[in-house]
């Protein structure tokens, strides 16, 4: 099934992925490290609060973490349209 009308849709699917790990990236990046850090703040962590470990490492680990995710999803939806290596 490569090319013509299924790559049209293995490329709206990979938009898709794309897309949703942009959204949770700038959610965990923005949200949890400026917009949520003061509700944060109370929870210890390592020595440290939870608010700051978000700006300095969740971050990083939450972008690290979708990278194998868009992988293991990119392998599937190559499967599905019998791309894989």
């Amino acid at each position: 099934m490569p090319g013509g009308r299924s790559h049209g849709f293995r490329w709206k699917a990979n938009v898709r992925l794309i897309t949703g790990c942009l959204i949770v990236w700038a959610l965990v990046s923005y949200g949890c490290a400026i917009l949520l850090r003061p509700l944060l703040s109370s929870i210890p962590v390592g020595g440290t609060d939870l608010g700051f470990w978000f700006a300095q490492q969740g971050s990083i680990l939450a972008f690290i973490g979708l990278i194998f995710f868009y992988a293991w999803k990119m392998n599937r939806l190559d499967k599905q349209y019998g791309l894989e290596e």
